[in-house]
Protein backbone atom coordinates (compact mmCIF):
# COMPACT_ATOMS: atom_id res chain seq x y z
CA UNK A 1 0.00 0.00 0.00
CA UNK A 2 1.39 3.35 -1.17
CA UNK A 3 1.74 6.57 0.41
CA UNK A 4 -1.53 7.77 -0.96
CA UNK A 5 -3.46 4.63 -0.38
CA UNK A 6 -2.74 4.73 3.40
CA UNK A 7 -3.44 8.85 3.61
CA UNK A 8 -6.71 8.15 1.35
CA UNK A 9 -7.87 5.32 4.26
CA UNK A 10 -7.00 7.70 7.01
CA UNK A 11 -8.89 10.04 5.95
CA UNK A 12 -11.92 7.76 5.32
CA UNK A 13 -11.78 6.57 8.66
CA UNK A 14 -11.84 9.77 10.29
CA UNK A 15 -14.53 11.15 8.50
CA UNK A 16 -16.48 8.08 8.01
CA UNK A 17 -18.94 9.50 10.58
CA UNK A 18 -19.61 13.00 9.18
CA UNK A 19 -22.88 13.78 8.57
CA UNK A 20 -25.36 16.78 9.36
CA UNK A 21 -28.61 16.26 11.01
CA UNK A 22 -30.65 20.02 11.31
CA UNK A 23 -34.96 21.33 11.34
CA UNK A 24 -34.99 23.17 8.62
CA UNK A 25 -38.37 24.99 8.93
CA UNK A 26 -39.09 26.50 5.14
CA UNK A 27 -38.34 23.02 3.20
CA UNK A 28 -42.43 22.09 3.92
CA UNK A 29 -43.32 25.41 3.52
CA UNK A 30 -41.55 25.91 0.19
CA UNK A 31 -42.96 22.23 -0.88
CA UNK A 32 -46.44 23.32 0.00
CA UNK A 33 -46.33 26.30 -2.36
CA UNK A 34 -44.98 24.39 -5.10
CA UNK A 35 -47.97 21.83 -4.89
CA UNK A 36 -50.40 23.55 -7.00
CA UNK A 37 -48.06 24.12 -9.87
CA UNK A 38 -49.27 22.57 -13.23
CA UNK A 39 -45.35 21.80 -13.76
CA UNK A 40 -44.63 20.07 -10.57
CA UNK A 41 -42.97 16.48 -11.04
CA UNK A 42 -44.45 13.38 -10.05
CA UNK A 43 -44.09 11.20 -7.43
CA UNK A 44 -44.82 7.52 -6.88
CA UNK A 45 -45.40 5.45 -3.52
CA UNK A 46 -45.74 1.85 -3.57
CA UNK A 47 -46.93 -0.16 -0.52
CA UNK A 48 -45.34 -2.96 -0.78
CA UNK A 49 -47.27 -6.02 1.68
CA UNK A 50 -44.69 -8.44 2.53
CA UNK A 51 -45.77 -12.14 2.79
CA UNK A 52 -49.27 -11.66 0.51
CA UNK A 53 -51.95 -10.34 1.26
CA UNK A 54 -55.40 -12.16 0.98
CA UNK A 55 -57.86 -10.49 -1.52
CA UNK A 56 -60.69 -12.36 0.10
CA UNK A 57 -60.40 -10.75 3.19
CA UNK A 58 -59.78 -7.53 1.81
CA UNK A 59 -60.91 -6.27 -1.50
CA UNK A 60 -62.48 -8.96 -2.94
CA UNK A 61 -64.70 -10.77 -0.45
CA UNK A 62 -67.10 -13.46 -1.01
CA UNK A 63 -70.10 -12.82 1.23
CA UNK A 64 -72.24 -16.05 1.57
CA UNK A 65 -69.91 -18.22 0.02
CA UNK A 66 -67.75 -21.13 2.36
CA UNK A 67 -64.98 -19.42 1.25
CA UNK A 68 -66.09 -15.82 2.43
CA UNK A 69 -64.57 -15.97 5.67
CA UNK A 70 -65.15 -14.20 9.08
CA UNK A 71 -65.12 -10.37 7.90
CA UNK A 72 -68.35 -8.48 6.91
CA UNK A 73 -68.38 -6.08 4.12
CA UNK A 74 -69.13 -2.29 4.73
CA UNK A 75 -70.43 0.03 2.04
CA UNK A 76 -67.51 2.99 1.13
CA UNK A 77 -68.25 6.28 -0.52
CA UNK A 78 -68.67 4.62 -4.08
CA UNK A 79 -72.14 2.54 -4.47
CA UNK A 80 -71.82 -0.51 -5.30
CA UNK A 81 -67.94 -0.80 -4.32
CA UNK A 82 -67.50 -2.88 -0.64
CA UNK A 83 -64.29 -3.78 1.14
CA UNK A 84 -63.88 -5.32 4.37
CA UNK A 85 -65.11 -4.18 7.35
CA UNK A 86 -61.29 -3.31 9.10
CA UNK A 87 -61.16 -0.67 6.29
CA UNK A 88 -63.14 2.39 7.30
CA UNK A 89 -61.09 4.59 6.82
CA UNK A 90 -60.12 4.07 3.03
CA UNK A 91 -64.07 3.63 2.90
CA UNK A 92 -64.55 6.95 2.92
CA UNK A 93 -61.83 7.77 0.32
CA UNK A 94 -62.95 5.03 -1.88
CA UNK A 95 -63.67 7.27 -4.77
CA UNK A 96 -59.68 7.77 -5.09
CA UNK A 97 -59.03 3.87 -5.36
CA UNK A 98 -58.71 1.47 -8.50
CA UNK A 99 -59.25 -1.67 -7.25
CA UNK A 100 -57.42 -4.12 -9.64
CA UNK A 101 -59.49 -7.88 -9.28
CA UNK A 102 -57.87 -9.96 -11.97
CA UNK A 103 -54.19 -10.10 -10.92
CA UNK A 104 -52.86 -13.65 -12.31
CA UNK A 105 -49.29 -14.29 -11.99
CA UNK A 106 -47.03 -17.75 -12.21
CA UNK A 107 -44.86 -17.64 -9.08
CA UNK A 108 -46.01 -18.85 -5.39
CA UNK A 109 -42.84 -18.59 -3.99
CA UNK A 110 -42.14 -15.30 -1.60
CA UNK A 111 -38.78 -14.77 -3.47
CA UNK A 112 -39.36 -15.12 -7.16
CA UNK A 113 -42.99 -13.64 -6.54
CA UNK A 114 -41.39 -10.60 -4.54
CA UNK A 115 -38.83 -10.53 -7.66
CA UNK A 116 -41.90 -10.60 -10.24
CA UNK A 117 -43.24 -7.76 -8.88
CA UNK A 118 -41.24 -5.47 -8.05
CA UNK A 119 -39.22 -5.83 -12.14
CA UNK A 120 -41.75 -7.55 -14.07
CA UNK A 121 -39.50 -10.16 -15.04
CA UNK A 122 -38.87 -13.77 -13.39
CA UNK A 123 -35.97 -14.58 -11.76
CA UNK A 124 -33.31 -16.72 -12.85
CA UNK A 125 -32.01 -15.45 -15.80
CA UNK A 126 -28.92 -14.12 -16.81
CA UNK A 127 -29.55 -10.87 -16.14
CA UNK A 128 -30.09 -8.70 -13.32
CA UNK A 129 -33.43 -6.19 -13.88
CA UNK A 130 -33.65 -3.21 -11.78
CA UNK A 131 -36.61 -3.00 -9.69
CA UNK A 132 -39.55 -0.61 -10.49
CA UNK A 133 -38.76 1.67 -8.32
CA UNK A 134 -34.99 2.00 -9.53
CA UNK A 135 -36.64 2.56 -13.10
CA UNK A 136 -39.18 4.58 -12.68
CA UNK A 137 -37.07 6.95 -10.12
CA UNK A 138 -34.39 7.23 -13.09
CA UNK A 139 -36.60 7.80 -15.72
CA UNK A 140 -38.51 10.51 -13.37
CA UNK A 141 -35.90 12.57 -12.09
CA UNK A 142 -32.58 11.72 -13.91
CA UNK A 143 -30.76 14.66 -11.97
CA UNK A 144 -29.86 14.45 -8.40
CA UNK A 145 -30.71 16.67 -5.27
CA UNK A 146 -29.79 16.64 -1.66
CA UNK A 147 -32.50 13.48 -1.22
CA UNK A 148 -31.93 10.16 -3.01
CA UNK A 149 -34.32 9.91 -5.62
CA UNK A 150 -35.58 6.03 -4.43
CA UNK A 151 -36.34 5.34 -0.66
CA UNK A 152 -37.65 1.90 0.98
CA UNK A 153 -39.02 2.65 4.01
CA UNK A 154 -38.46 -0.62 6.75
CA UNK A 155 -37.66 -3.14 3.54
CA UNK A 156 -38.57 -6.82 4.24
CA UNK A 157 -35.30 -8.37 6.13
CA UNK A 158 -36.68 -11.66 4.39
CA UNK A 159 -36.55 -11.03 0.66
CA UNK A 160 -34.78 -7.64 0.81
CA UNK A 161 -32.07 -8.17 -1.79
CA UNK A 162 -32.05 -8.51 -5.61
CA UNK A 163 -36.19 -7.47 -5.65
CA UNK A 164 -35.34 -3.91 -4.52
CA UNK A 165 -32.09 -3.28 -6.19
CA UNK A 166 -30.68 -1.00 -9.16
CA UNK A 167 -29.99 -4.43 -11.15
CA UNK A 168 -28.23 -3.50 -14.45
CA UNK A 169 -28.86 0.33 -13.98
CA UNK A 170 -25.98 0.22 -10.92
CA UNK A 171 -25.42 1.89 -7.79
CA UNK A 172 -26.46 5.14 -8.23
CA UNK A 173 -29.76 4.14 -8.40
CA UNK A 174 -30.13 1.85 -5.44
CA UNK A 175 -32.98 2.45 -3.03
CA UNK A 176 -31.76 4.38 0.22
CA UNK A 177 -33.25 2.57 3.47
CA UNK A 178 -35.16 3.88 6.32
CA UNK A 179 -35.27 1.66 9.22
CA UNK A 180 -36.42 1.63 12.66
CA UNK A 181 -33.63 3.66 14.61
CA UNK A 182 -30.75 1.79 16.72
CA UNK A 183 -31.73 4.31 19.92
CA UNK A 184 -35.38 2.58 19.74
CA UNK A 185 -35.21 0.41 22.18
CA UNK A 186 -34.88 3.40 24.21
CA UNK A 187 -38.51 4.63 23.46
CA UNK A 188 -41.54 3.68 25.46
CA UNK A 189 -43.81 1.33 24.10
CA UNK A 190 -46.18 3.41 24.03
CA UNK A 191 -43.90 5.72 21.47
CA UNK A 192 -44.40 5.56 18.18
CA UNK A 193 -42.25 3.89 16.08
CA UNK A 194 -38.72 5.55 15.91
CA UNK A 195 -37.63 5.23 12.50
CA UNK A 196 -35.15 6.74 10.28
CA UNK A 197 -31.56 6.74 9.21
CA UNK A 198 -29.06 6.40 11.94
CA UNK A 199 -25.62 8.48 12.40
CA UNK A 200 -27.06 11.83 10.56
CA UNK A 201 -25.47 13.78 13.26
CA UNK A 202 -21.98 15.80 13.49
CA UNK A 203 -19.55 14.56 15.55
CA UNK A 204 -18.81 16.77 18.68
CA UNK A 205 -16.75 19.77 17.55
CA UNK A 206 -17.23 19.52 13.91
CA UNK A 207 -19.47 21.99 12.12
CA UNK A 208 -20.90 22.23 8.99
CA UNK A 209 -18.62 24.47 7.36
CA UNK A 210 -15.74 22.15 9.25
CA UNK A 211 -17.40 19.17 7.40
CA UNK A 212 -17.57 20.99 3.70
CA UNK A 213 -14.24 21.19 3.95
CA UNK A 214 -13.17 17.33 5.03
CA UNK A 215 -15.91 16.27 2.31
CA UNK A 216 -13.97 18.50 -0.57
CA UNK A 217 -10.57 17.20 0.84
CA UNK A 218 -12.03 13.34 0.55
CA UNK A 219 -13.42 14.05 -3.04
CA UNK A 220 -10.27 15.36 -4.27
CA UNK A 221 -8.53 12.64 -2.78
CA UNK A 222 -11.29 10.19 -4.20
CA UNK A 223 -10.93 11.92 -7.81
CA UNK A 224 -7.50 11.59 -7.96
CA UNK A 225 -7.56 7.62 -6.84
CA UNK A 226 -10.02 6.48 -9.28
CA UNK A 227 -7.62 8.37 -11.81
CA UNK A 228 -5.41 5.84 -11.03
CA UNK A 229 -7.67 2.88 -10.35
CA UNK A 230 -10.32 2.53 -12.97
CA UNK A 231 -12.61 -0.13 -12.30
CA UNK A 232 -15.90 -0.51 -11.43
CA UNK A 233 -15.59 -1.71 -7.48
CA UNK A 234 -14.12 1.83 -6.99
CA UNK A 235 -16.86 3.90 -8.91
CA UNK A 236 -19.31 1.83 -7.19
CA UNK A 237 -18.13 2.04 -4.20
CA UNK A 238 -17.40 5.86 -4.93
CA UNK A 239 -21.13 6.48 -6.08
CA UNK A 240 -22.20 4.80 -2.92
CA UNK A 241 -19.96 7.25 -0.40
CA UNK A 242 -21.69 10.53 -2.49
CA UNK A 243 -24.87 9.20 -2.22
CA UNK A 244 -24.30 8.91 1.43
CA UNK A 245 -23.05 12.34 1.49
CA UNK A 246 -25.69 14.20 -0.15
CA UNK A 247 -28.05 12.80 2.53
CA UNK A 248 -25.83 14.13 5.68
CA UNK A 249 -26.65 17.42 4.36
CA UNK A 250 -29.05 19.14 6.89
CA UNK A 251 -31.29 20.01 4.50
CA UNK A 252 -31.64 15.91 3.47
CA UNK A 253 -31.35 14.59 7.20
CA UNK A 254 -34.53 16.54 8.45
CA UNK A 255 -36.96 15.07 6.06
CA UNK A 256 -36.23 12.01 7.78
CA UNK A 257 -36.80 13.55 11.37
CA UNK A 258 -40.36 12.22 12.30
CA UNK A 259 -39.63 14.92 15.61
CA UNK A 260 -40.41 17.66 13.45
CA UNK A 261 -44.29 16.63 13.43
CA UNK A 262 -46.59 16.88 16.00
CA UNK A 263 -47.40 14.07 17.85
CA UNK A 264 -50.96 14.18 16.98
CA UNK A 265 -50.40 13.88 13.35
CA UNK A 266 -48.03 11.07 14.38
CA UNK A 267 -50.27 9.27 16.28
CA UNK A 268 -53.18 10.08 13.28
CA UNK A 269 -50.95 7.65 11.13
CA UNK A 270 -50.39 4.92 13.80
CA UNK A 271 -47.44 4.16 16.03
CA UNK A 272 -46.46 1.53 14.10
CA UNK A 273 -43.12 1.28 11.84
CA UNK A 274 -46.19 1.08 8.68
CA UNK A 275 -48.19 4.40 9.64
CA UNK A 276 -44.97 6.42 10.65
CA UNK A 277 -43.18 5.07 7.20
CA UNK A 278 -46.05 6.63 5.30
CA UNK A 279 -45.50 9.61 7.64
CA UNK A 280 -42.15 9.73 6.01
CA UNK A 281 -43.21 8.80 2.74
CA UNK A 282 -45.56 11.82 2.66
CA UNK A 283 -42.39 14.09 4.21
CA UNK A 284 -40.36 12.70 0.96
CA UNK A 285 -42.94 13.28 -1.59
CA UNK A 286 -43.29 17.21 -0.55
CA UNK A 287 -39.52 17.81 -0.79
CA UNK A 288 -39.61 15.93 -4.15
CA UNK A 289 -38.44 12.33 -3.37
CA UNK A 290 -39.84 10.48 -7.33
CA UNK A 291 -40.29 7.33 -5.86
CA UNK A 292 -40.67 5.77 -2.10
CA UNK A 293 -41.63 2.20 -0.59
CA UNK A 294 -43.01 1.35 2.50
CA UNK A 295 -43.24 -2.22 3.63
CA UNK A 296 -45.91 -3.55 6.16
CA UNK A 297 -45.21 -6.79 7.25
CA UNK A 298 -41.30 -6.11 6.93
CA UNK A 299 -39.67 -7.64 9.74
CA UNK A 300 -40.71 -11.48 8.54
CA UNK A 301 -44.03 -12.11 6.54
CA UNK A 302 -46.86 -10.57 8.14
CA UNK A 303 -49.47 -11.29 5.18
CA UNK A 304 -48.06 -14.87 5.18
CA UNK A 305 -51.11 -16.18 6.93
CA UNK A 306 -51.07 -20.28 6.36
CA UNK A 307 -52.45 -20.49 9.95
CA UNK A 308 -54.82 -17.82 12.05
CA UNK A 309 -55.27 -16.36 9.16
CA UNK A 310 -58.64 -13.92 10.66
CA UNK A 311 -56.84 -12.69 14.08
CA UNK A 312 -53.23 -11.47 11.79
CA UNK A 313 -54.96 -9.93 8.67
CA UNK A 314 -57.45 -7.79 10.92
CA UNK A 315 -54.35 -6.71 12.88
CA UNK A 316 -52.40 -5.99 9.55
CA UNK A 317 -55.91 -4.38 8.13
CA UNK A 318 -56.39 -1.94 10.82
CA UNK A 319 -53.11 -0.52 10.59
CA UNK A 320 -52.86 -0.69 6.44
CA UNK A 321 -56.08 1.50 7.27
CA UNK A 322 -55.40 3.89 9.50
CA UNK A 323 -50.97 4.36 7.75
CA UNK A 324 -52.70 4.68 3.92
CA UNK A 325 -56.10 6.39 4.75
CA UNK A 326 -54.44 9.22 6.75
CA UNK A 327 -51.61 8.97 4.02
CA UNK A 328 -54.24 9.92 1.42
CA UNK A 329 -56.05 12.62 3.05
CA UNK A 330 -52.52 14.37 4.06
CA UNK A 331 -51.62 14.67 0.60
CA UNK A 332 -54.90 15.90 -0.78
CA UNK A 333 -54.67 18.76 2.15
CA UNK A 334 -51.04 19.47 1.08
CA UNK A 335 -52.23 19.64 -3.08
CA UNK A 336 -50.16 16.73 -3.44
CA UNK A 337 -52.78 13.84 -4.22
CA UNK A 338 -53.22 14.81 -7.68
CA UNK A 339 -49.14 14.85 -8.55
CA UNK A 340 -48.69 11.28 -6.31
CA UNK A 341 -49.77 8.03 -7.33
CA UNK A 342 -49.83 5.07 -4.73
CA UNK A 343 -50.28 1.13 -5.75
CA UNK A 344 -50.90 -1.21 -3.02
CA UNK A 345 -49.25 -4.75 -3.76
CA UNK A 346 -48.00 -7.98 -2.58
CA UNK A 347 -46.18 -10.94 -4.34
CA UNK A 348 -49.47 -12.38 -4.98
CA UNK A 349 -52.47 -13.49 -3.70
CA UNK A 350 -53.92 -16.26 -0.68
CA UNK A 351 -55.92 -19.34 -1.84
CA UNK A 352 -59.89 -18.46 -1.64
CA UNK A 353 -60.18 -21.92 0.44
CA UNK A 354 -59.75 -21.95 3.91
CA UNK A 355 -57.12 -24.78 5.17
CA UNK A 356 -57.32 -27.20 8.42
CA UNK A 357 -55.48 -24.51 10.74
CA UNK A 358 -58.12 -21.63 9.68
CA UNK A 359 -55.49 -20.14 7.21
CA UNK A 360 -55.07 -19.15 3.56
CA UNK A 361 -51.94 -20.58 1.49
CA UNK A 362 -50.11 -19.19 -1.35
CA UNK A 363 -52.14 -17.91 -4.41
CA UNK A 364 -51.06 -16.56 -7.65
CA UNK A 365 -53.94 -17.69 -9.94
CA UNK A 366 -56.52 -14.53 -9.30
CA UNK A 367 -55.85 -11.72 -6.39
CA UNK A 368 -55.69 -8.21 -6.16
CA UNK A 369 -53.97 -4.69 -6.24
CA UNK A 370 -55.02 -1.74 -5.86
CA UNK A 371 -54.18 1.69 -7.59
CA UNK A 372 -54.76 5.14 -6.03
CA UNK A 373 -54.15 9.04 -6.15
CA UNK A 374 -52.94 11.10 -8.77
CA UNK A 375 -52.97 9.52 -12.89
CA UNK A 376 -55.61 7.04 -11.19
CA UNK A 377 -59.68 6.71 -12.29
CA UNK A 378 -61.12 6.11 -8.99
CA UNK A 379 -64.13 5.06 -7.68
CA UNK A 380 -64.27 1.83 -9.76
CA UNK A 381 -63.04 -1.95 -9.46
CA UNK A 382 -61.64 -3.59 -12.52
CA UNK A 383 -61.14 -7.45 -13.33
CA UNK A 384 -63.86 -9.99 -12.00
CA UNK A 385 -63.36 -13.34 -10.27
CA UNK A 386 -65.60 -16.29 -9.97
CA UNK A 387 -67.79 -16.59 -6.78
CA UNK A 388 -65.40 -18.56 -5.00
CA UNK A 389 -62.59 -16.05 -6.02
CA UNK A 390 -60.46 -19.39 -7.61
CA UNK A 391 -60.40 -17.66 -11.19
CA UNK A 392 -60.15 -14.75 -12.86
CA UNK A 393 -63.35 -14.45 -15.27
CA UNK A 394 -62.91 -10.77 -16.77
CA UNK A 395 -59.93 -7.99 -16.83
CA UNK A 396 -57.15 -10.73 -16.38
CA UNK A 397 -54.36 -8.58 -15.52
CA UNK A 398 -50.58 -9.70 -15.70
CA UNK A 399 -47.69 -7.92 -14.06
CA UNK A 400 -46.25 -6.33 -17.11
CA UNK A 401 -49.59 -4.27 -17.72
CA UNK A 402 -50.07 -3.57 -14.07
CA UNK A 403 -46.43 -2.15 -14.25
CA UNK A 404 -47.15 -0.26 -17.41
CA UNK A 405 -50.45 1.00 -15.96
CA UNK A 406 -48.44 2.56 -12.99
CA UNK A 407 -45.76 4.08 -15.54
CA UNK A 408 -48.54 5.82 -17.32
CA UNK A 409 -50.34 7.05 -14.52
CA UNK A 410 -47.13 9.05 -13.11
CA UNK A 411 -46.41 10.36 -16.87
CA UNK A 412 -43.34 7.53 -18.02
CA UNK A 413 -43.90 6.06 -20.91
CA UNK A 414 -43.34 1.92 -19.94
CA UNK A 415 -41.45 2.10 -23.70
CA UNK A 416 -38.66 3.91 -22.22
CA UNK A 417 -35.00 1.72 -22.75
CA UNK A 418 -32.65 1.67 -20.06
CA UNK A 419 -29.37 -0.05 -21.64
CA UNK A 420 -28.07 -3.23 -20.05
CA UNK A 421 -23.83 -3.75 -19.65
CA UNK A 422 -23.97 -5.80 -22.89
CA UNK A 423 -26.01 -2.34 -24.35
CA UNK A 424 -29.22 -4.63 -24.67
CA UNK A 425 -31.91 -2.15 -24.99
CA UNK A 426 -34.76 -3.00 -21.53
CA UNK A 427 -38.25 -1.71 -21.70
CA UNK A 428 -39.07 -0.38 -18.08
CA UNK A 429 -42.35 -2.82 -18.94
CA UNK A 430 -43.13 -5.29 -21.83
CA UNK A 431 -46.58 -4.41 -21.32
CA UNK A 432 -49.78 -2.34 -22.07
CA UNK A 433 -51.17 0.47 -19.85
CA UNK A 434 -54.76 -0.68 -18.99
CA UNK A 435 -56.83 2.79 -20.26
CA UNK A 436 -59.61 2.17 -17.81
CA UNK A 437 -57.21 2.39 -14.77
CA UNK A 438 -56.08 5.90 -15.67
CA UNK A 439 -57.57 9.49 -15.23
Amino acid sequence: MNAFDQSRRRFLQTSAGLVGAASCAWLPRLAAAAAPNPDRKRSCILLWMSGGPTQTDTFDMKPGHANGGEFKEIETSVPGLRFSEHFAGLAKQADRLAVVRGMSTREGDHQRGTYLMHTGQRPGGPLNYPSIGASLAKAMRPDFSTLPNYVAVNPSGVLNGSALGPGFLGPRYAAATVGVRAAADAESNEAPANLGVDFLALPAGVDQKRQDARLAMWKAQQDQFLSSHPSGAAEAQATIFQSAVKMMHPDAASAFDLSQEAMATREAYGKGTFGQGCLIARRLVERGVPFVEVTLGGNGLGWDTHQGNFPAVERLSKELDQGWSTLMRELAERDLLESTTICWMGEFGRTPNINNTAGRDHFPDAWTCVLAGGGIAGGQTYGQTDEAGMEVTDGKTEVQDLLATLCQAVGVDPSIEHYSPEARPIKISEGKPVEKLLA
